[in-house]
């Protein structure tokens, strides 16, 4: 794939550097919340919404500086997203992440999550970490990755 490649107009690129293996420390990281329909963890409307909670931000001069997107998938059923912004948007249910977290980053089919959970648990044991919760961040839609060559999935885990 060609390194000039155009940007699509949809995802940023992603570059997994930044997240490698990295230790964060977020006091009150503020982030907007919504909640998505899954079947068998599968997102139903997550393009819908995440459109939403961008548009909505935007309107509200806010910005999502890093696009980070957190999923949380609460059951089989549902999953609450969590876009990063630079600060509250009145209009949409707002939240605050504080604490130690662990990132790691991931490439490739959404299939291989299993064995990316197992690989994130243990290297948390490994350094010491005690792992309180996971989120995935899919940094790209599926078209943006196909468009991209590159599937990066981050794994950031809410540390004890």
């Amino acid at each position: 794939m060609s390194e000039t490649l155009q940007e699509t107009g949809c995802c940023p690129r992603f570059d997994p550097a930044p997240w490698t293996d990295q230790l964060l420390e977020w006091d009150s990281k503020p982030f907007v919340k919504a909640r998505v329909s899954t079947l068998f963890y599968m997102p139903l409307n997550f393009g819908r919404e995440i459109t939403r909670l961008m548009k909505e931000t935007e309107a509200n001069q806010a910005a999502s500086p890093d696009y980070i997107c957190l999923s949380d998938h609460t059951s089989r059923w549902s999953m609450d997203i969590y876009l990063g912004v630079n600060k509250p948007v009145p209009s949409l249910s707002n939240t605050v992440l504080s604490g130690k977290f662990f990132s790691r980053v991931y490439e490739g089919p959404f299939r291989d999550t299993g064995k990316w959970m197992k690989d994130f648990q243990e290297e948390c044991g490994r350094r010491g970490h005690t792992l309180k919760k996971a989120y995935m961040w899919y940094t790209t839609c599926p078209k943006c990755a196909k468009a991209y060559g590159k599937n990066y999935v981050v794994v950031i885990g809410s540390l004890a």
